[in-house]
């Protein structure tokens, strides 16, 4: 075969891969999640037969997040909108609306016992069941339990849009909630190693409400759940007086909040920082929390690994 012919036949094989891969792309289900975690679910419950798009990313604060010009874009070409729901997505609605998106959202925590806040003292979380008043705690992701009803949801969005992939995603989420549940029992496990006396420790931001109540762990948290949210000097003072009287060990900073806090508590209190935890977001690629499970994992070793320090 002449040269120049060889030569013809290599780019026209490569036209038409590149004209698969786009067909294969426009094929795929576009998916918008609200922020990183639920976009990690969805994306392992829809396998590749979607697209995922998470508005707010990794390391980034769905509290304070301002939509942007490409964010309404992004939803306007969308054929499913996943939002967690609960209060969490303050902007959402409104986000919604100014794209012009007329397709399906489904809410994750559709069917979750929700968890309340005590009013007026939201910054704080013992162990054992948690007191109701009007004040409900979005951050469900944070009990494995509530994983498994978040992938159910997305599973059954997704086939309602995509019929012709139902049983794959019922297939992927029965495959991804074995994971998670397999999961549960090695944190019920490593954090059983810890008497519950032991099991109290303080967080810049209050997201692992469902997590202290799911592994019966004691939060308190200066902030509450809002990051937005600062916490008055008296609180701080009070919150120091009490990790010496009650000489809690373990202090962690969220990677949504800023740490200047929570070093500021850790010093003046004697107390030693337990490390970075993940609530709200996910990591970037290659750091310690890149999907749901790794932020568990990490998670939990840390918390744990502090917990015994006190021991």
């Amino acid at each position: 075969m002449p040269f120049v012919a060889r030569i013809l036949g290599f780019f026209l094989a490569l036209c038409l891969a590149g004209s698969a891969t786009e067909a294969r792309a426009e094929n795929k289900v576009r998916v918008i999640a609200s922020f990183s975690i639920l976009g990690d679910l969805v994306k392992n419950v829809g396998g590749d037969r979607v697209e995922v798009t998470a508005l707010v990313g990794p390391n980034g604060d769905a509290h304070v997040y301002q939509p942007t010009p490409a964010a309404v874009k992004a939803v306007s070409g969308a054929k499913l909108v996943v939002v967690n729901g609960l209060g969490f997505e303050g902007w959402m609605d409104r986000l919604i609306q100014t794209s012009g998106y007329k397709g399906p959202v489904v809410v994750a925590t559709k069917g979750i016992k929700t968890r309340e806040m005590t009013k007026g003292e939201e910054g704080r979380h013992e162990p054992g069941p948690a007191k109701h008043e009007p004040n409900i705690d979005p951050h469900a992701w944070q009990a494995l339990s509530n994983a498994l009803v978040y992938v159910d949801n997305i599973a059954q969005g997704l086939g309602a849009v995509d019929p012709e992939g139902a049983a794959a995603y019922q297939a992927n989420a029965a495959a991804y909630k074995a994971k998670l549940v397999d999961l549960d029992q090695w944190v019920k496990a490593e954090v059983s190693s810890i008497p519950r006396a032991k099991r109290r420790m303080i967080t810049s931001h209050d997201a692992l409400g469902y997590f202290g109540d799911a592994y019966d762990i004691g939060i308190i948290s200066p902030m509450g759940f809002r990051t937005e949210r600062e916490a008055a000097a008296g609180d701080i003072a009070k919150l120091i007086k009490q990790i010496r009287q009650e000489k809690i060990t373990a202090v962690f900073v969220e990677n949504v909040t800023d740490p200047r806090l929570m070093e500021q508590v850790a010093k003046e209190s004697g107390a030693t920082m337990g490390g970075e935890l993940y609530s709200d977001a996910l990591s970037k690629p290659g750091e310690a929390a890149p999907t749901y499970i790794d932020m568990f994992k990490n998670n939990v070793a840390k918390i744990v690994a502090a917990l015994r320090k006190g021991l």
